[in-house]
């Protein structure tokens, strides 16, 4: 019985989704500052508060899209 394969290609474009939060973190430029503040929150504290919730969404899409089907 033949099963249903993914195009290998998608492997190594979906995984690049993972360098988004690599970048949006590790890249200074990008957060090095006070404001805008939520709720007496620097800008700093609560940008990388949010890439915790956007690194399990692409964790997540990435696991879904290259996890071998049985």
């Amino acid at each position: 019985m033949s099963h249903p394969t993914r195009p290998p290609y998608r492997k190594p474009i979906v995984c690049l989704l993972l360098l988004l939060p690599l970048v949006a973190t590790l890249v200074p430029e990008f957060y090095n500052r006070t404001s805008p503040d939520i709720g007496g929150m620097p800008f700093f504290y609560w940008w990388q508060l949010l890439w915790v919730a956007v690194v399990a969404v692409c964790m997540a899409i990435v696991y879904r899209m290259t996890r071998s089907t049985r």
